[in-house]
């Protein structure tokens, strides 16, 4: 079942500065995109932000022992900034943004994306199993 959540990633561009978002599994796949990013670099840096995450929680214990959670990932270039964040099991949520983009409201905005997220792919228990009378 492939459900489409582009509208759930198009919320967070409502941040001033926000440029794109996508969905990626923990190996690397696109999941979904923001409207405004072209699927080729989509995918390409779907893979490169799963690398990304692995790097940060392999170095999250240097905060601290006790200490070494991975909650989110943000990295600034000349251009930009770079969001990440888990957004479910085995899934991140990437944002690119530009420099003057207002970091707070764009974290909110995105934990706000990720329960909706989260909400929207969870699925209903069944009463029913199918097995009938």
């Amino acid at each position: 079942m492939n459900i489409d959540l582009s509208w759930v990633l198009n919320d967070v561009l409502e941040v001033r500065g926000a440029r794109h978002a996508i969905l990626v599994s923990g190996d690397g796949l696109l999941l979904q995109r923001s409207d405004d990013i072209g699927r080729d670099d989509a995918e390409t840096n779907a893979a490169a932000m799963s690398s990304m995450q692995s790097l940060s929680r392999a170095v999250a214990g240097f905060v601290g022992a006790g200490h070494g959670i991975w909650k989110q990932t943000l990295l600034e270039y000349d251009g930009g900034w770079i969001f990440l964040i888990a957004a479910g099991q085995g899934s991140y949520l990437a944002v690119s943004a530009a420099l003057d983009v207002d970091m707070e409201a764009m974290s909110f905005r995105m934990q706000k994306t990720v329960t909706s997220l989260s909400k929207a792919m969870s699925v209903a228990p069944r009463s029913d199993n199918g097995a009938g009378a």
